[in-house]
């Protein structure tokens, strides 16, 4: 694994940590980064992992569980680092995490057209599960406009 210092997020880290999941484009206008890391940090089965290289803020990954089946979201590289094999450090950290607490499965949701995200995790050893995702939004308000 390339050389990467991996922790949990700390108070200074969370306004670069916001900006790189910006400039990777993993925001919405309905996902408030600053809330979802604040929610992750309040949580005893969730955690925001940041990778520093050379000082700099390099990979990221909002990881967290249920009690058996962990998640992960917001996983990025910063483009200056990417295929220097940073996402399979950062995702190796999150299973960690997650065996650490127990978990023995790790699920992910990626959009089906997304090619290369769904190549990268295959790389990992992720096998594709068919399985339908339904959902609902209870404050309708929230709903995105397209």
């Amino acid at each position: 694994m390339p050389a990467l210092d991996i922790r949990e997020i700390g108070n200074d880290d969370v306004e670069d940590v916001a900006a790189l999941w910006e400039r990777c484009g993993l925001t919405r206008p309905w996902n408030d980064p600053h809330g979802d890391i604040a929610f992750a940090r309040k949580s005893e089965n969730a955690a925001v992992l940041v990778g520093r290289r050379d000082d700099r803020l390099a990979a990221s990954a909002l990881v967290g569980h249920d009690g058996h089946r962990g998640a992960v979201y917001y996983v990025c590289v910063d483009p200056e680092f990417q295929d220097k094999g940073l996402g399979r450090a950062i995702m190796a950290a999150a299973e960690e995490w997650l065996r650490a607490r127990g978990v023995w499965k790790l699920n992910l949701m990626v959009r089906a057209d997304n090619a290369p995200v769904i190549d990268f995790y295959s790389a990992l050893g992720y096998d594709r599960e068919d399985r339908v995702t339904l959902a609902k939004w209870i404050d309708p308000s929230r709903k995105p406009r397209r």
